[in-house]
């Protein structure tokens, strides 16, 4: 009788979709699509609780609606921080939570969240049928996907490709109309070596296994930019930034797809100048 032999495994493309936030999981016309730190809340009035218009949780639920059909996929996976408020949610945003989701779910969408340093206390005020996953992530399809601000499970550890958020990446360009700052969202791509041999005293977590790591940019236009090319991470990111993203090479990418090349993630980095911002290579 012939041996089985087992087929080398086919990975799920996992692609970014240009100009948009947000990564598409599957083929085109199935999967989900991923994104992080909605920040649902933030900058939020009582008049406004679910925040100014270009942020709003309305808008952003009529934008992931958009994604999902034109990518045609089934689930919508949120890599951590829904709310802006770190602990618990003001009353006036309870009902805006709990209607972002309702929406999402009317047309027909399954909705997965894991949770971010700022969703404590969420799963009081989404439906019941969103899927929560605790803050050490969750793998879908091969691809494990965490926040970024605590260590992930061992299964998560154990996956060939990581995504993550927390990071809020950025990088600082030449100030525009748009920009006056010089801050643009950006993709951060690491790519990873080969693990290192187990040690022979037993770890305490799974030893890293991804050979790449995909960071989210944050969803919420509202949200700060880390310039990761001219300044460290602010503290409460650095266990990514330090962890994670510091053992291989990370290049940014802008949300159109431009390569802007790679971001140092060792070494000390000066305050950016005042004046002209720098170029591409961060000179």
């Amino acid at each position: 009788m012939a041996r089985r032999t087992g087929r080398p495994r086919v990975e799920v493309p996992l692609r970014p979709i240009p100009g948009a936030a947000a990564l598409h999981l599957g083929e085109v016309g199935g999967g989900a699509v991923i994104v992080a730190d909605l920040h649902l809340g933030l900058a939020g009035t009582l008049a406004l609780p679910g925040g100014p218009p270009e942020g709003s949780a309305e808008q952003m639920a009529l934008r992931l609606d958009d994604l999902l059909r034109g990518c045609g996929a089934a689930t919508l996976v949120v890599a951590g921080d829904v709310k802006h408020p770190i602990v618990g949610a003001p009353p006036p945003l309870r009902p805006v939570l709990f209607e972002f989701f309702s929406y999402l779910l009317r047309q027909g969408y399954r909705v997965e969240l894991v949770l971010g340093n700022h969703d404590v206390g969420l799963a009081r005020h989404v439906p019941r049928e969103v899927v929560i996953h605790p803050p050490s992530g969750t793998v879908r399809d091969g691809v494990g996907i965490f926040h970024g601000h605590r260590w992930p499970s061992d299964r998560v550890l154990r996956s060939s490709r990581l995504v993550t958020g927390h990071l809020h990446p950025g990088y600082r360009l030449a100030p525009t109309r748009d920009e006056p700052d010089g801050k643009r969202p950006c993709w951060v791509r690491v790519e990873l070596p080969p693990p290192s041999p187990m040690p022979r005293r037993k770890r305490a977590h799974a030893p890293l296994r991804a050979r790449e790591i995909v960071v989210l940019p944050a969803f919420n236009p509202l949200s700060g930019v880390e310039s990761l090319n001219r300044q460290r991470p602010a503290r409460g990111r650095t266990f990514l930034f330090g962890r994670f993203l510091s053992r291989g090479v990370a290049r940014a990418y802008l949300l159109d797809g431009t390569d802007l090349g790679p971001i140092p993630t060792t070494g000390p980095r000066l305050p950016a100048k005042r004046g002209a911002p720098p170029g591409p290579s961060g000179r």
